[in-house]
């Protein structure tokens, strides 16, 4: 059974990066900060007298329905208000969030590389999570989890709620895609 603390600190260690996947499929900060809220919030009322061990795929778990269900109220409210000329869903902000984050500050403090490098690699990692977000839903999820959250197959399997195989398929999906595009960018050799 995980103590209050142990749940904390589990809440801790996962915000970041949970943040980062929310934002990842809704790229809107506000909703990714709501969904990760109310996921923790989830995860501690109704699993919070869990194991410890249990609690990383338990929350991935609610994490993706929390999303799933932030997309769901998103398509009903585009139904009821789609007549109205003040509703518009502004896509144009799809790009303007950053996977570094506060990785970024990092980069800038690197005493070893130059002023040129550090901008050409945060060039790089903006193209890569361009790409990434470019993703079709089920293989960017599968992505994030198995190489982002460091999730093996089974554990993602279980977050996503589908077979292992499918897992396989949409990370091999994903790889290829992510391949094709960043080699075609000549970020990758050909």
């Amino acid at each position: 059974m995980a103590s209050e603390q142990e749940l904390s600190d589990f809440l801790k260690s996962v915000e970041k990066r949970a943040f980062k996947r929310s934002l990842y499929h809704v790229r809107d900060e506000e909703a990714a900060l709501d969904i990760v809220q109310d996921s923790m919030m989830k995860l501690a009322e109704h699993y919070g007298d869990k194991p410890v061990g249990e609690l990383p795929m338990l929350y991935q778990r609610i994490l993706s329905n929390c999303t799933l269900d932030w997309f769901r109220r998103q398509k009903t409210r585009r139904a009821l208000f789609s007549n109205l000329s003040d509703f518009e869903t502004d896509d144009d902000d799809a790009g303007d969030f950053d996977l570094l984050g506060s990785f970024n500050g990092d980069l800038d403090t690197r005493e070893t590389e130059s002023a040129e490098d550090v901008t050409r690699r945060a060039q790089v990692f903006r193209q890569i999570e361009t790409e990434i977000a470019a993703l079709p839903l089920r293989q960017r999820e599968a992505f994030l989890l198995r190489y982002w959250e460091e999730m093996d197959v089974s554990e993602t399997a279980a977050a996503m709620g589908c077979s292992e195989g499918s897992v396989k398929t949409h990370c091999s999906r994903a790889i290829q895609a992510l391949s094709r595009a960043l080699k075609a960018k000549g970020i990758l050799p050909p």
